[in-house]
């Protein structure tokens, strides 16, 4: 099984969900500190040459691979890498399950506008603040997305493409 966090920029949700799916970030009920936040692989890293890009961000304790993806605007790259997969599939016996999980829904006012301020106008002195304070907002909802994203993978057995649209973690 191969799992794929996917939003607009893919450095933040993605990058949080990335990390409570690994383990980096642990589920509870206190609010991640600054520290926590900034330490986390790719968190504010990305730019936006570096949307479209599968990143690899590491194995989970099951031994599945974890990566993600940003998708900017465009709603066609998940049904493409979809159908992509399913090319694969039919032509090279390509088996394995993948999970696409939108981390979208979870995003917060403060994150939008700090990513708008830190990745589009490169000001990270008002964009890295209210970035903090939107990944403080929706820590609780990523690790439950996440949570709910492993469940979803693990129950549906005859599906090979999942996707899970999240929207009942609306910000």
């Amino acid at each position: 099984m191969i799992y794929i966090y996917n939003d607009f920029g893919g450095t933040h949700t993605t990058s949080l969900a990335a990390a409570y799916h690994l383990k980096l970030l642990t589920p509870s009920s206190r609010i991640l500190t600054k520290e926590e936040i900034l330490a986390v692989p790719y968190f504010n890293k990305l730019k936006k040459e570096d949307a479209g890009r599968i990143i690899f961000h590491g194995i989970d304790e099951e031994g599945h691979p974890v990566y993600t993806i940003g998708r900017r605007s465009s709603k066609l790259v998940v049904p493409a890498l979809s159908d992509l997969i399913l090319l694969l599939e039919n032509r090279y016996q390509f088996n394995e399950k993948i999970v696409f999980s939108n981390t979208s829904p979870t995003v917060p006012f403060a994150m939008t506008m700090g990513g708008f301020f830190s990745r589009g106008l490169g000001i990270d002195m008002i964009g890295v603040p209210l970035l903090v304070k939107g990944a403080q907002q929706c820590c609780h909802h990523i690790a439950e997305l996440v949570e709910k994203t492993k469940q979803i993978a693990n129950e549906a057995k005859d599906q090979k493409i999942i996707t899970i649209e999240n929207k009942e973690f609306q910000a």
